[in-house]
């Protein structure tokens, strides 16, 4: 269920790098990532955002959660500023706002068990002390619904597949019961049927649980699929934005109709089989 009201809102963000460039890099460049970037995502909804490598798709999705800081802009998120929250209350907005990264090897610690990985963000963020059954038991209830059984909790995870390593990653973000999830193209390293699977799996625990998301990729055909709108992104500014419907069927900008020309035909097919 969409509501109006947002659930979270950028206003006029902007990221700026100072590069060094010239003989010996004595000249500084400014290059920017995000350009200005104005958005709103209503609670319930899934607001795909695509567009090609570089684009600042990924520094967008972070800059919303701060993992990376804004140059200048407003966030907001569920009526509280994230751009002007302290550490202390950022921390706490945290618990609502999660993230899956996009390589599903690199973004867990190898030398721990998955019980530990997936149960971190509790240790983390508890209030109080919970006991070692009690994280148990959470483990486990969060490893079910992404579909994976108890014996996968003692495991390490280089003994899991690439799509098996997503869905902890993804039961690792949801643990906390989030209310939105910035899924930085969680699907780009996974074999084409896995990604099938992993973005079914992403639409029952969107129902299940109530979430919202921002879905981050560079494939049209998943974001048509997923999304209730699209967001297309071109050098750090949104260039188009509208229901997924509209915008991959009668796109307004030229370059939306770049990126869906450049989409193989089999890969639409699959997406919504």
């Amino acid at each position: 269920m969409i509501h109006s009201m947002p659930l979270l809102s950028t206003r006029d963000l902007v990221k700026v790098y100072q590069t060094d460039d010239g003989l010996f890099g004595k000249t500084k460049r400014e290059v920017r990532a995000v350009n200005g970037v104005s958005l709103e995502i209503a609670q319930g909804e899934t607001l795909g955002l695509v567009g090609e490598s570089g684009c600042g798709k990924t520094t967008l999705g972070r800059m919303i959660l701060r993992l990376i800081e804004p140059t200048s802009g407003n966030i907001a998120f569920n009526g509280k500023s994230v751009s002007a929250a302290s550490s202390t209350e950022l921390r706490r907005l945290r618990r609502d706002m999660q993230i899956i990264f996009q390589d599903p090897f690199a973004s867990l610690n190898p030398r721990m068990r998955v019980e530990e990985i997936v149960t971190e963000p509790l240790v983390i963020h508890s209030e109080s002390k919970s006991s070692g059954a009690e994280l148990h038991e959470a483990a486990l209830e969060i490893m079910r619904a992404v579909g994976l059984d108890e014996s996968a909790l003692r495991r390490y995870p280089h003994e899991f597949s690439g799509g098996q390593r997503q869905r902890i990653g993804i039961a690792r973000a949801l643990i906390l019961r989030p209310k939105f999830i910035v899924c930085d193209e969680p699907v780009s390293a996974l074999d084409v049927s896995v990604g099938a699977q992993t973005v079914n799996l992403l639409k029952k625990l969107q129902r299940d649980f109530g979430l919202t998301y921002l879905f981050i990729s560079h494939s049209m055909p998943v974001v048509r699929y997923l999304c209730d709108r699209i967001a297309v992104m071109r050098r750090g500014e949104i260039v188009e934005i509208g229901p997924s419907e509209k915008v991959t069927s009668r796109p307004d900008h030229e370059y939306t109709r770049t990126l869906l020309e450049a989409t193989p035909e089999p890969e639409f097919r699959l997406a919504n089989s």
